[in-house]
């Protein structure tokens, strides 16, 4: 498997090319995004922010990163790997952009698990800075990015795959990113994930399932698997960093937060439901 470089970034001011020049990424209009020490660069214009520091914390960062190396969503990598890799004929170069890689954990994983016969051109994009450097400090060979899904910086129809996992889905700006044929690969919470946990903290636990239900413009189905399986989580670090990765962390009352701090042990089901759309 080999790394290249991804040489499809956009101008997030007026979508031209970016060219990059020693240490930094130009367009021919003259802006200009200097590349970070740390090897990423900020796409993100100041007055596409919705807030001074958007997206997950540094403390989430972190115990995202704790759990995912623990080895916890294992089966969920390994399952967003083969779909992602179907159909790949052998020494292509396959261009892939993560729209909202957190710290990095799924497209390490890919990378880790592609044949010597194929390969990759890695874009990994995130709203927040915090988990955009963790993810450059993890590993300096994708391209990793401070951007927004709403406004991707990257060109049009110039990428084979679209990763959206546990995301914000933007299906217009996807579907112009991608090539004809090109995949979107979804995946979203079922109606059980992570039930036992939101019958601790919740005083009551709904029946909803975030899978798509209708297929987006643009789009044609490609694919459902759901991925089920049993997680024991056996100490109450490991718990706290679930709770703290989740959206759950701020949805909960303190009193179901407290009585998530108070768990030594904790069992749990994960059920995700992984889509694969294919641009038409």
């Amino acid at each position: 498997m080999t790394i290249t470089a991804f040489n499809a970034l956009a101008c997030p001011l007026d979508g031209a090319a970016l060219q990059r020049e020693s240490g930094s990424w130009q367009c021919a209009s003259g802006h200009n995004f200097d590349v970070a020490r740390q090897g990423y660069v900020h796409l993100l214009p100041v007055q596409k922010k919705r807030s001074l520091d958007p997206g997950d914390s540094k403390v989430m960062v972190a115990a995202r990163r704790r759990f995912l190396e623990a080895g916890f969503y294992q089966p969920i990598a390994d399952a967003v790997t083969r779909a992602t890799l179907e159909g790949v004929p052998a020494g292509n170069v396959m261009s892939c952009l993560d729209a909202g890689c957190g710290e990095g954990y799924y497209l390490r994983q890919l990378a880790v698990a592609t044949e010597p016969s194929h390969s990759l051109a890695i874009l990994g994009l995130d709203i927040s800075k915090w988990a955009v450097l963790a993810a450059a400090r993890q590993d300096s060979r994708p391209s990793w990015v401070v951007g927004s899904n709403a406004n991707l910086p990257v060109l049009p129809a110039s990428l084979d795959r679209v990763l959206c996992l546990f995301g914000f889905p933007v299906y217009p700006e996807f579907a112009r990113v991608l090539r004809p044929g090109g995949r979107l690969l979804q995946v979203d919470a079922g109606q059980d994930h992570l039930r036992e946990l939101r019958q601790v903290i919740y005083p009551e636990v709904r029946a909803e399932s975030k899978k798509v239900s209708q297929t987006p413009e643009g789009f044609r189905r490609a694919g459902t698997e759901d991925v089920r399986f049993s997680l024991h989580l056996d100490s109450a670090e490991s718990i706290a960093d679930l709770l703290a990765m989740t959206p759950h962390l701020y949805r909960a009352s303190p009193e179901g937060r407290a009585r998530a701090a108070a768990l030594e042990t904790l069992s749990l089901t994960v059920d995700i439901c992984l889509q694969t759309f294919e641009r038409m």
